[in-house]
Formats: C-alpha cells, structure tokens, sequence
C-alpha cells in the first residue's frame, strides 16, 4: 500500500548493501528535504518523543495527507523525508491503514537504528496518524 514514491526509495535501499551506505543515503535525503520555516517551529508542531528537536506541519488538501516537516538533527531530518515518501499524498482516510513499521522494515530500517531514534520514529508516525484522524 505504499506510495510511489516510496516504491522507489525502497527500490534505492535494495541497491545500497550495507546500512552505513543507507545511512548516507537517509542524511542526503534529509539535506534535500525542504527545511520548515521557522515561524512554524512552535511547541503546537513539535512532536514529543523524540531525542531530537522535531517539528511536523500538517497540510490537507482535497482529502489528501501531505506535510512539512524539520529537525536539528541531519538523520532526523532524513527519516521524516521517508515518512513523506511514505505517507504524502495518501487520501486521510488510509493513513491509519498504512503499516509503517513493515514498510520501513523494507528499508532496514528498524535494525539499524538506536533505540532513541526508534522512539522517535514511533512518535512521528503516531503523530503523522492523529493529524490524519483528525482531518478525516
């Protein structure tokens, strides 16, 4: 049920063969991700939870979940750049449908991270699915 963005990020992960080579490739990820302005780094976005300081900025347009989203840390920024492969552009209704540990399991993800990131992850998930709920 990914997107197609997603596919294709997955497919990338399939090339790179060891994790310090997707590592690399989730930080450049996060140097591409569009930064968030700052006006919208307020306590109401920032997701709790996390290890480091991390804001996500809903945006609903037709019925479909997309966001902005930001942290101080460059790997965080790159996993919220696989959250918006993974969730952008999903009608809000399948949000909740989309099981984002299996997906980011793909990318050998859950192995690889420390337990804080893991954490963190977990919450920026659980936050991508309250917006969704909310807006649905």
């Amino acid at each position: 049920m990914a997107t197609a963005a997603f596919e294709d990020l997955a497919e990338t992960f399939e090339f790179l063969d060891d994790w310090e080579d997707r590592y690399r490739h989730v930080i450049e990820l996060g140097k591409a991700f569009p930064a968030l302005d700052d006006s919208f780094k307020v306590p109401a976005l920032k997701v709790q939870g996390c290890a480091s300081q991390v804001w996500l900025r809903p945006q609903i347009d037709a019925g479909r979940f997309d966001f902005q989203g930001d942290s101080d840390a460059m790997i965080v920024r790159g996993l919220i750049a696989v959250l918006h492969a993974l969730y952008a552009g999903v009608p809000v209704a399948e949000v909740a449908a989309i099981d984002a540990t299996a997906e980011l399991g793909r990318l050998g993800l859950n192995e690889h991270l420390s337990g804080q990131r893991s954490n963190g992850l977990r919450a920026m998930v659980q936050r991508i699915r309250e917006e969704a709920a909310r807006a649905a």
